[in-house]
């Protein structure tokens, strides 16, 4: 696990513990209003197998050396609704579906809790709020947010959706992928998928994150830009925005 501090200027209130839950590790920090750092990041792997119990022992192990804190925002790799888990396609939907996951975290940390899918929390720490926006993210699998005028839509999981001979973009992009194909032949699918969301979203730019967007090579248009994987967590802030209460009201 990695606890390394990385110093700031003196904290803003609240603190909001943000929590990045993936289907390889889990990412937490302590951020101030502005969204910086006070205290983290840290990560672990995320456990095998990924049980809720599982997952929720690990992220309170997680936590713990990071100190205080206001608030929470979690992002989680599936459907989410209400503060419960619908489909969780790489830790394992059979076990995670309907878990009250916000709850439990509140029960366990004692703090407020708001949850949406990891790449709307991604894409939050990144997104310019003007315009149609999109992200994706590329890890274990490859995450979908869109956003209209800073606003998250309604949730698409294109991730589960077929693009090529039957396999999902899950399938086609994430780290499976990458390792049976290797980077030429997973950067050409990239751009196949690039093609496709352009078709279907005409976004006014798409922002492209997660751990393995390290690994593009594309020469890539100008309104589609690669961003830090960090915003998985440092995005969780913006889940307390006043303009986003009546999403978890």
């Amino acid at each position: 696990m990695d606890d390394e501090q990385i110093p700031h200027d003196t904290p803003s209130s609240p603190l909001t513990l943000a929590i990045d839950i993936g289907g390889t590790r889990l990412k937490a920090g302590v951020l101030d209003a502005a969204g910086r750092f006070t205290a983290g990041p840290v990560r672990e792997n995320t456990p095998s197998p990924a049980t809720p119990k599982a997952v929720v022992d690990g992220l309170v192990a997680l936590v713990k050396p990071l100190g205080a804190f206001d608030r929470i925002s979690v992002g989680f790799p599936g459907v989410v609704r209400r503060g419960y888990v619908l489909t969780a396609p790489n830790l394992g939907t059979k076990v995670w579906r309907n878990f009250p996951l916000a709850s439990t975290l509140m029960e366990k940390l004692d703090k407020p809790v708001r949850m949406l899918n990891d790449a709307e929390v991604q894409g939050l720490g990144v997104i310019s709020g003007k315009g149609l926006e999109c992200v994706i993210t590329l890890g274990t699998g490859m995450g979908f947010a869109l956003f209209d005028d800073g606003r998250p839509a309604p949730h698409l999981e294109l991730s589960q959706h077929p693009i090529s001979k039957g396999m999902t973009y899950d399938q086609y992009l994430g780290v499976a992928a990458f390792k049976s194909t290797g980077k030429k032949r997973w950067n050409k699918r990239l751009k196949k998928a690039l093609d496709c969301i352009t078709t279907l979203v005409g976004f006014d730019v798409l922002y492209i994150g997660g751990g393995d967007s390290k690994q593009v090579t594309l020469e890539l248009p100008d309104n589609v830009k690669l961003v830090s994987n960090d915003a998985g967590i440092t995005g969780g802030v913006r889940l307390w925005d006043a303009a986003l209460d009546r999403a978890f009201s």
